[in-house]
């Protein structure tokens, strides 16, 4: 087995790993970031995960620093409009952007800083000594290697690493154990937007749009809707699986959107056999739904499914029991919290586990949330930080934890925290607060004073 040794090893490239690997090396840490598949991004880049919301909190921008920089690179590039009105009105912004570039940019950032990738590697086990974890290994096109840090980063999304290491976690919600839903993705081409921006000015009344008055000035284009449609399309038996809007976002492709309508329910996608079922039933309900689109809604008539991703989605699985458990209750509160590391602005998103319809709460108009630092680190390893939607929060506040901009800024954090906890030679939990929130305003993220 090949035995190599870093500062920080982020297991985990999706978003919030990437981030976080950017964020380490940048710091002068020896920084590795393990991928299963052959990029960076994650689910936002190779399963029709977008737009991204929100990097935003009513007109304040709460989300800045490393994944807002990404933005700004993106529009350099011709790829992403950068941060625009969401024309449903559910969220603060959208923000649009072309998956390919993504890849691309974030691969490139991390270089830059310095930083190193291994990509089709997946993580199989790891050793533990002494509340410390030594090594992780992986599977590869090589074999076996097992790979030593001073620091790990578990940025797997189901806590795959911190599971392993034996620290505990819950799973869904307290009612009965079960998790949000999984949605397969698809991104439908050949659409006439023009077309669908009619009916829906004429037809105001079978949409949730909560204002109008931009909707003729917005870039691009979010719907949910088409109630009617979609009802007549059940009543004749043309749409089986349990579904109350059609759901559905502009791409920055022309003519391109992402669709967000599948359901799967009562899978538990940290099971290899249940996971099947549900990439197997994902792919049954995207058919389904292209069908459904080009014989009922205007402007699809033509359309095209171009793809689905090479995974389903997945909202919700594991939750490390960390050093502090962040509540729903906390955040609509709007508590600035001592160890704030991040903020976000996005409503309780809760797509309910037995199918029903959403169960959607907002934060007041115009307000944030303080995300704290100790949701990311444990009592039961010294050197492990947990990030992505996998942190410590009850299953009312990991929905809207679990979203793309707070699981960038949560990668961030958590990245500039390993890079300060190898440096110093401490626990990661035991890292100087005050100095990593110093790195990270350095870095342009968006913190203020706290309250708690």
């Amino acid at each position: 087995m090949l035995k190599e040794k870093y500062d920080v090893i982020i297991v985990g490239g999706g978003v919030a790993g990437s981030i976080a690997a950017i964020a380490s090396a940048r710091a002068g840490a020896k920084t590795l970031v393990v991928e299963r598949y052959g990029f960076m991004g994650g689910m936002l880049t190779m399963a029709g995960v977008g737009p991204m919301m929100t990097f935003h909190a009513g007109d304040t921008q709460v989300v800045k620093g490393i994944p807002d920089e990404i933005i700004e690179t993106l529009k350099t590039l011709g790829a992403s409009p950068g941060h625009i009105k969401d024309t449903i009105g559910y969220a603060s912004s959208l923000t649009p952007f072309d998956a390919e570039a993504m890849k691309y940019v974030l691969e490139h950032k991390h270089i830059e800083a310095g930083g190193e990738m291994l990509y089709h590697s997946f993580f199989t086990d790891c050793k533990v000594e002494d509340r410390n974890l030594k090594s992780v290994q992986f599977w590869t096109k090589s074999g076996l290697i097992e790979l030593e840090a001073d620091v790990f980063v578990d940025a797997t999304g189901d806590a795959d690493l911190s599971v392993k290491a034996g620290v505990p976690y819950e799973y869904g919600r307290k009612l009965d154990g079960l998790a949000q839903p999984m949605t397969m993705k698809a991104r439908i081409g050949n659409v006439d937007i023009d077309k669908v921006r009619k009916y829906m000015k004429d037809n105001p009344e079978d949409f949730f749009t909560k204002d109008w008055s931009y909707f003729d000035e917005t870039p691009k284009l979010s719907v949910s809707g088409f109630y009617s449609k979609l009802k007549e399309a059940k009543e004749k038996g043309d749409l089986t699986y349990p579904r109350e809007t059609v759901l559905f976002f502009e791409n920055n492709n022309p003519g391109e959107v992402i669709l967000n309508m599948s359901r799967i329910i009562k899978l538990n996608a940290t099971d290899s056999y249940e996971l099947t079922k549900g990439e197997i039933q994902g792919r049954e309900q995207i058919r389904q739904s292209v069908d459904f689109l080009k014989k009922y809604i205007p402007g699809f008539e033509q359309c095209c499914l171009v793809s689905t991703g090479p995974q389903i989605g997945v909202r919700e699985t594991r939750r490390i029991n960390g050093v502090y458990t962040l509540k729903a209750e906390e955040m609509i509160d709007n508590v600035m919290f001592h160890d704030a590391i991040a903020m976000g602005g996005y409503p309780f998103d809760i797509h309910s586990p037995d199918g029903s319809s959403n169960n959607d709460k907002f934060l007041r108009s115009g307000t944030y949330y303080s995300i704290p630092y100790r949701i990311m680190v444990n009592n039961e390893v010294d050197n492990l930080i947990t990030t992505g939607r996998c942190v410590s929060a009850a299953h009312e506040a990991a929905s809207s934890l679990r979203v793309t901009p707070i699981a960038m800024a949560l990668g961030h954090a958590a990245g500039a925290a390993a890079a300060l906890a190898s440096k110093s030679n401490k626990a990661a939990r035991d890292v100087d607060i005050q100095e990593l929130r110093r790195i990270l305003l350095s870095q342009n993220a968006f913190l203020t004073p706290f309250n708690k």
